[in-house]
C-alpha cells in the first residue's frame, strides 16, 4: 500500500477516525493491527517476519534488563561474569536479526561475490542460491529495533514490558517500511504515553496534513517526473556526451532526494495526524557546506544510527588518526551495503568515507592557505563556493549509486569526462531527455518551487506548515489549493508517466 495510492486514501482516514473515537486503552492494539495490514497488503508473509523480529528483539531486551549490570556480580556456580551474560544475550539476538536480514538481502549476493572470486582461480562455482522477495522495509525495522537493543544493554533506556506497545513501535505503519529509523528514547516513549495524547487538536492535525501534502507534491510532481530523466540517460548513455550525462546525474541526484524525503515527510504528516512527532530525516541536504555536513543533514535517522552504534563502538574519534579513519571507512562501506546488495552500493559508501578522509586531511593546509589569502569566510562567496563543490562530490558519487553495476558506471563517469558537447546546451537537446518541451519547463519551475522552501527551510529553520501559519488566510488557502491542482493535473500529466513506488522500498 503506497501512500499516494488510493488504498492508502481509503486506508489513512479509517485509521485515524476510529483511533479518534476508540477508548484510549484500545489505540494502540488498533494502531498495531492497522500497521500489520497495512504492512500485510504488501505481501501478508511479511507479517511473519516483523513479528519473529518483534518477539526476539522482545524477549532478549526484556532478559537483558532483567540482569544485573553491575561487573561485580558473578555467578558462583560458572564462574561466568553477569555482564558476559548480558552481552551474550545481545549477540544472540544481533545474530538471528542480521541472520533473517542477510539470508533476505544479501545471501544470493554472497553466493554471486564468492563464485566470482573463486571462478578467477579456476574453482567450480558454488551452486546453492536463492531466488527470494526481499521483504519491504526489512532494512528500517529490523535496524530500529536492534537499535532498541542496545539501549536497553547500555542501560539508556528501560526494556519495555507490554509486547502490544513494543510490537506497535517497530511495526508503526506511518513509518514501517521507509524510516525514519526511530530511537526508543523518541518514539517509544510517545507510544508509552498513547493514552494521553490529545487525538482531536485541530492545529496539529491541518499541520500534519500540510506535511503529508507537501511530500505528496515531492514524490508524483517532482520526484517521478525528474526520474523519467534520470532513467533515460542511465539506461543509455552511450547516446549522450558530456552535458547529457552530468544532467542525468544531476536529475538522479534530485529524484532520491525528492523521492525519499517525500516519503519521510508524508510518514511525519500521518504520525503528526495521530499526535505523534517523528525526526525530521532531512534537513536541505543540498545546502551542506562539506561532506561531514552533507551526512548531518541526509537520511539523519540513518547517519545517526550508525554513528552510534556502529563507528563510536569502533573507537570513533577517541583513537589515533589512523584508527579513526579506517573506523569511518568501515563505517561508510558498511552504510553502502546497507543500502543494497551490489558492490555499486559498497564502493559510493567507500567514495564517501574517501571525501570525508581527505577532507579532513585538507582541512589544515587549507585553512592555512586561506589565512594567508585573506579568505572571509563568512562572505557569501565563499559559503556558496562549499556548497557548490559539495554538490559536485555528492552527484558525482551518486553515478555509482544509480548504476547497475561497476562497469556501468565506469562507463559512464568515463563518457561523461571524455565526450564534450556544449553545443546541447543551446540546440534543445536537454529537451529531449525523456520529456517533452512543456514537461521540461513544469519539471523547472517545481523545482524552482522546491529550492525556495528549501531555502526557508535552510535560513529560518522553519518547514511549510510554520510558515503558512504566518501568512493571511486567503494566501494559506491559494497556497493549498495550488498544491492540490499541481497534484491532480501535473502529476498524472504526459503520455510515458506513471507513478513509481518509492525509491528506499527497495534498500
Amino acid at each position: 500500500m503506497l501512500f499516494h495510492s488510493v488504498e492508502f486514501l481509503v486506508f489513512f482516514p479509517v485509521v485515524v477516525l476510529l483511533y479518534a473515537f476508540l477508548p484510549r486503552k484500545c489505540r494502540a492494539l488498533w494502531l498495531l493491527i492497522a500497521s500489520y495490514y497495512f504492512y500485510m497488503s504488501w505481501n501478508a508473509k511479511y507479517a511473519i517476519l516483523i513479528a519473529v523480529s518483534t518477539l526476539v528483539t522482545w524477549s532478549g531486551s526484556l532478559l537483558i534488563g532483567r540482569i544485573p549490570k553491575d561487573a561485580a556480580s558473578e555467578s558462583p556456580d560458572s564462574g561466568q561474569s553477569i555482564p558476559g551474560v548480558r552481552r551474550a544475550v545481545l549477540i544472540l539476538v544481533f545474530v538471528v536479526n542480521l541472520g533473517i536480514l542477510f539470508f533476505f538481502k544479501y545471501f544470493d549476493f554472497a553466493i554471486q561475490s564468492v563464485n566470482r572470486a573463486i571462478g578467477l582461480i579456476g574453482i567450480s562455482p558454488v551452486r546453492a542460491s536463492f531466488d527470494v522477495l526481499l521483504p519491504v522495509g526489512i532494512s528500517f525495522y529490523t535496524f530500529q529495533a536492534l537499535g532498541y537493543c542496545v539501549d536497553v544493554y547500555r542501560g539508556e533506556e528501560k526494556a519495555e514490558k507490554s509486547l502490544l506497545r513494543y510490537a506497535l513501535f517497530v511495526s508503526f505503519f506511518p513509518q514501517l517500511v521507509a524510516g525514519p529509523i526511530e530511537r526508543s528514547g523518541h518514539l517509544m516513549r510517545q507510544i508509552d504515553g498513547i493514552e494521553e495524547i490529545r487525538v482531536r487538536d485541530a492545529e496539529r492535525i491541518v499541520n500534519g496534513l500540510i506535511l503529508m501534502l507537501w511530500g505528496l507534491f515531492l514524490k508524483v510532481v517532482v520526484a517521478d517526473r525528474v526520474a523519467i530523466v534520470a532513467d533515460t540517460v542511465f539506461k543509455r548513455p552511450y547516446l549522450y556526451g558530456t552535458c547529457g550525462l552530468i544532467t542525468g546525474a544531476i536529475a538522479f541526484s534530485l529524484q532520491i532526494y525528492c523521492d525519499f524525503n517525500a516519503y519521510s515527510t508524508i510518514a511525519r504528516g500521518a504520525a503528526r495526524v495521530m499526535g505523534f512527532d517523528l525526526m525530521d530525516n532531512f534537513d536541505t541536504p543540498y545546502f551542506a557546506q562539506s561532506i561531514a555536513d552533507f551526512w548531518r543533514r541526509w537520511h539523519i535517522s540513518l547517519t545517526s544510527w550508525f554513528r552510534d552504534y556502529v563507528y563510536i563502538p569502533l573507537g570513533g574519534n577517541r583513537c589515533s588518526r589512523g584508527r579513526r579513519y579506517l573506523n569511518q571507512m568501515i563505517t561508510f562501506l558498511v552504510s553502502g551495503l546497507w543500502h543494497g546488495a551490489a558492490w555499486t552500493y559498497v564502493a559510493w559508501g567507500g567514495l564517501h568515507g574517501i571525501y570525508r578522509i581527505v577532507g579532513d586531511l585538507l582541512k589544515k593546509p587549507l585553512t592555512r592557505i586561506g589565512d594567508l589569502m585573506h579568505v572571509d569566510r563568512t562572505a557569501f562567496s565563499y559559503r556558496f563556493g562549499r556548497i557548490i563543490l559539495t554538490d559536485i562530490l555528492v552527484v558525482f558519487a551518486w553515478i555509482l549509486f544509480r548504476a547497475e553495476s561497476l562497469t556501468a558506471a565506469g562507463y559512464y563517469i568515463g563518457r561523461m569526462f571524455t565526450r564534450p558537447d556544449p553545443w546541447t546546451l543551446f540546440d534543445g537537446s536537454l529537451y529531449r531527455l525523456g520529456l517533452e518541451p512543456f514537461e521540461a519547463h513544469v519539471l523547472m519551475i517545481m523545482l524552482l518551487l522546491l529550492f525556495l522552501i528549501d531555502l526557508i527551510k535552510y535560513r529560518r529553520n522553519e518547514e511549510l506548515p510554520a510558515l503558512l501559519a504566518r501568512q493571511n488566510l486567503w494566501f494559506r488557502w491559494a497556497v493549498l489549493i495550488g498544491m492540490i491542482l499541481m497534484i491532480l493535473v501535473y502529476g498524472a500529466y504526459g503520455v510515458d508517466f506513471h507513478s513509481e513506488q518509492f525509491l528506499y522500498f527497495t534498500f
